[in-house]
């Protein structure tokens, strides 16, 4: 994990100051009196709001918590709140005005407070009205055995992180909605809210399925919440594809690299990106370890095969395709096993069609 968090500590650090300063703006533009907001900030609101960043910050969404924290008054609302919090590096590999930035934040919180409880008993297709412009978000999925919820096609990754007072607080994969700042500064709306109850259980009854035994929402979960975020959003976005094909999986092996820098790229080369980093079978790090140099191992993308290679430079751990397992059995279960491996694997685009 250690290795996961080191490579991106610093851009992040400076990244969270310049949003912390474009936020300042932002508490201007949301209270027409803003000179007095913070000195009518009630007490219990602002241990509110202390309370939930810290929740937040536990979980390492660092952004939320800081905004939370510096700005209490935002929970100044006379309805009770559902606040989805987006992971960080989703928001901070982006540069958003702060005036997108508010429109984003307003997007992710629903007029109501819902715990994950109250989440999985609402319809597919359900509305839940935010606080910007009226406009909704949707529960597109919902699967109460594998307290499976997404929302806009979005994971609910971190679900029950803070529920007190008027004030719940769940985490996700991304942003409910794209942006492209390019795109706003034509005119455009970024925010495009779902048509409500048109969504349908194609993909729930395939999770169901008993031929696909894999633990794919826990695999995409543990990986969110332990720094692997590029890594689960990208294995989030092909998954349906992967359900698909994939029906007879019954266990797999994840090669977890600590950042995958295509999650903008065409649909295409991100799955088979993702792909040729999952084994369709289970291999721990003792069973890896006893295969010969130059085994060649099957990948998800077919007739595409990665290669044990021996070490390099004097390390002395697995290296396969040139990237060494550095996070040895991370996490593990009867169906999956998760290694973090130094960096991204490269697709052979060359025979892709």
């Amino acid at each position: 994990m250690a290795f996961a968090h080191s490579r991106c500590c610093f851009p992040l650090f400076f990244s969270v100051i310049s949003v912390v300063l474009a936020f300042m703006a932002i508490s201007t533009a949301l209270h027409s009196n803003s000179k007095n907001s913070i000195q009518e900030t009630k007490p219990t609101t602002y241990n509110l709001s202390l309370e939930a960043s810290r929740a937040l910050r536990r979980a390492g969404f660092n952004f939320m918590a800081t905004i939370l924290q510096l700005s209490p008054e935002l929970l100044l609302s006379p309805h009770n709140l559902t606040i989805f919090a987006i992971k960080d590096s989703p928001v901070l590999n982006n540069s958003l005005s702060p005036r997108l930035l508010k429109n984003l934040l307003q997007y992710h919180t629903s007029t109501s407070k819902l715990s994950m409880e109250d989440l999985l008993k609402k319809p597919q297709g359900s509305c839940l009205p935010t606080l910007f412009r009226q406009k909704n978000i949707a529960i597109t999925k919902v699967d109460g055995k594998e307290r499976l919820i997404e929302i806009n096609q979005v994971l609910v990754s971190d679900p029950d992180m803070f529920l007190e007072g008027q004030i719940a607080i769940h985490g996700v994969l991304g942003p409910f909605s794209s942006f492209d700042p390019q795109d706003v500064n034509q005119g455009w709306d970024f925010i495009q809210p779902p048509v409500c109850g048109v969504f349908n259980s194609s993909l729930v009854s395939v999770i169901q399925e008993p031929k696909n035994m894999v633990e794919w929402t826990r695999i995409v979960r543990l990986l969110s919440s332990n720094g692997f975020v590029s890594f689960a959003i990208g294995l989030h976005s092909v998954l349906d594809g992967i359900l698909r094909d994939q029906t007879g999986l019954d266990s797999v092996t994840i090669l977890a690299p600590p950042n995958l820098a295509i999650l903008s790229s065409p649909l295409p080369l991100l799955d088979r990106t993702v792909r040729i980093h999952i084994l369709p079978q289970r291999f721990t790090y003792k069973e890896l370890s006893s295969l010969p140099t130059r085994t060649l191992l099957k990948t998800l993308v077919d007739d595409e095969y990665l290669e044990i290679t021996g070490s390099v430079k004097f390390m002395l751990g697995i290296v396969i395709n040139g990237e060494e397992i550095v996070v040895a059995d991370m996490f593990s279960s009867e169906k999956f096993v998760i290694h973090g491996i130094s960096g991204a694997l490269k697709p052979e685009l060359s025979i892709a069609s």
